[in-house]
């Protein structure tokens, strides 16, 4: 048997790619939006919960324990990052910035 032959791949022009900086990916802090107060949910499963068990029959128990569990999660981390960025509303008058 005779071995195959390779072929040759064309060649193409090499094209430098020039990366971006910092500040263009995240934009300028030239914006001036004010941004609502976020208030936590008491239930952040709520929209997901509203479309019905999970498709998985045999487990839908489970899953839904677990599915719950994920969104919990998920809702403490976006309250946290709320509150470290001031964006937190509380009811409390004592928790508000002071300026």
């Amino acid at each position: 048997m005779s071995s195959r032959r390779r072929r040759k791949t064309p060649t193409r022009p090499t094209t430098r790619r020039t990366s971006a900086n910092g500040r263009d990916f995240w934009g300028t802090n030239d914006t001036d939006e004010s941004v609502d107060d976020i208030t936590p949910s008491d239930d952040p499963a709520t929209m997901i919960t509203s479309l019905g068990p999970p498709p998985l029959p045999g487990h839908e128990t489970a899953a839904q324990h677990y599915f719950d569990a994920v969104y919990e999660k998920a809702a403490a981390l976006a309250v946290a990052l709320a509150a470290a960025n001031g964006v937190l509303s509380t009811d409390d008058p004592d928790d508000e910035p002071r300026a």
